[in-house]
């Protein structure tokens, strides 16, 4: 899929010396890297979102049920 602003930006880089089409280039593997991990830890956390209510609700019942005992942080 094309869109005028693919081609738009292709016009820019080729504009530019190879140098700086490396370095665009570059950014550019980074940048999409980048997207795909942000989409997979967005698609992990949904798969284990549910998951995590559940657990958030049974910390609440047992807190409630007087069955939790406060961290002390000073044992870690």
């Amino acid at each position: 899929m094309t869109s005028a602003a693919i081609t738009t930006i292709v016009k820019m880089v080729e504009s530019l010396p190879d140098d700086l089409q490396e370095r665009v280039a570059e950014h550019i593997r980074e940048f999409i890297t980048d997207l795909e991990d942000e989409k997979r830890w967005d698609a992990s956390f949904e798969r284990t979102q549910g998951n995590l209510v559940a657990a958030a609700r049974q910390a609440r019942q047992e807190i409630a049920a007087g069955k939790s005992v406060p961290m002390d942080y000073e044992k870690l």
